[in-house]
C-alpha cells in the first residue's frame, strides 16, 4: 500500500448502538493506513462516549470546517444521502459503508473495507457522478439544503383529504395531481419512495427524472419520466392551506400558494465505486431478481 497520506472526513449514524464491532474495524483500518482523519462532531462523542472506542481524530469538526480527499459515511442510505447535503459542490468522494440493510448508495460492507481501502491509495476505483436536484419556493432557497440527491416529494399535512398539484414543464401546463403527494426523482432515487409507488427503476447517469403521483385519485395517472435539463413548477392547494417539502427526507412546511420549483443542481456528488462492481449486479443483488424464495 502507498504511503501517501489521504485525508477522511467520517461521518456516520448515532443510532446504531449495537454496530460497534464493525465500526472498530473500519477505525483500526484507517488507523493502519495511517490516515489523516476528522470526524464529525456529534458522530465523534457517539463513538467516545456511547461506544467506548478509541477514535484516532486529528480534527473533530462541526458543520463544513472540513477538508478531505474522500468522504466515509457509516450507516445505511439515509446516512449517505445526509453526508451527501454536507458535502454539497466541493466534489469529495463519497464511500458508503453498509451498517443498515439495503444499501444502494452505502453498499461496501465492513468486512470488505480493507479490500476497500488499499483500493483507494492504489487508485484502483470509479467515481460515479450522481445529479442533483434544486429546490426553490417563490425564487428562494427552500431551506439551508435545498438540493436533493435522491428525491423531493410534495406531501400533504393532514391525515383526510387529498392535495392538488397543478405542475408544469418549462412552463407548458402538464396535469394537476389529486393524490397524497408528488414525487419527483433523479436516477439515484429512483429506486427509493418513487419506486415504492410505482415508479421505475432509471439507471444512473441516464440524465432524467421521473415524476411519480402518492396515491393518486384518479388510476389513469402514472409516472412519467422527463430530461433533467427541465424547470418544474408546482402550484399546490390544500384544504390545510400548507403541505409539506420533502428533501430526501428532510420535511419542510410550506403554505398555499407557494411556487416550488425543481430543477437540475449545478454541480452533482460524486460515489466511490470498488473496480469491477457493476450496477446491474448491484440491482440484482439488492432487487432479489432471480431468487427463488419457496
Amino acid at each position: 500500500m502507498s504511503q501517501r497520506k489521504l485525508k477522511f472526513a467520517l461521518f456516520g449514524n448515532i443510532y446504531q448502538a449495537k454496530k460497534s464491532a464493525a465500526i472498530q474495524k473500519v477505525l483500526s483500518c484507517l488507523s493502519e493506513s495511517k490516515a489523516d482523519l476528522s470526524v464529525d462532531m456529534e458522530y465523534y462523542y457517539f463513538l467516545k462516549d456511547s461506544q467506548r472506542l478509541d477514535v484516532p481524530a486529528a480534527k473533530v469538526f462541526t458543520g463544513n470546517d472540513f477538508e478531505a480527499d474522500f468522504a466515509i459515511s457509516m450507516g445505511g442510505d439515509g446516512t449517505f444521502l445526509k453526508t451527501a447535503a454536507r458535502i454539497g459542490k466541493r466534489c469529495i468522494p463519497i464511500l458508503g459503508i453498509n451498517m443498515g440493510r439495503l444499501g444502494f448508495l452505502a453498499d461496501i460492507a465492513p468486512s470488505d473495507i480493507e479490500a476497500c481501502m488499499k483500493a483507494l491509495y492504489e487508485d484502483d476505483f470509479a467515481v460515479e457522478s450522481r445529479a442533483v436536484i434544486q429546490v426553490e419556493a417563490d425564487g428562494a432557497a427552500l431551506s439551508d439544503s435545498n438540493y436533493a440527491l435522491n428525491d423531493v416529494a410534495i406531501l400533504k399535512r393532514d391525515s383526510a383529504s387529498m392535495i392538488s398539484i397543478r405542475a408544469r414543464i418549462n412552463g407548458e401546463y402538464l396535469t394537476t395531481y389529486q393524490a397524497d403527494g408528488l414525487i419527483v426523482a433523479t436516477p439515484t432515487g429512483s429506486t427509493a419512495y418513487s419506486l415504492s409507488n410505482g415508479g421505475p427503476i432509471i439507471v444512473p447517469g441516464t440524465g432524467v427524472l421521473v415524476m411519480t403521483a402518492v396515491a393518486p385519485h384518479s388510476l389513469n395517472i402514472r409516472p412519467i419520466v422527463i430530461p433533467d435539463s427541465a424547470v418544474i413548477t408546482l402550484d399546490v392547494e390544500s384544504r390545510s392551506h400548507s403541505f409539506l417539502v420533502a428533501i430526501d427526507g428532510r420535511s419542510e412546511k410550506c403554505r398555499e400558494g407557494m411556487r416550488i420549483t425543481l430543477c437540475r443542481a449545478p454541480y452533482n456528488i460524486h460515489v466511490v465505486k470498488r473496480s469491477g462492481k457493476q450496477y446491474f449486479s448491484t440491482l440484482r443483488e439488492k432487487m432479489m431478481w432471480g431468487a427463488d424464495l419457496r
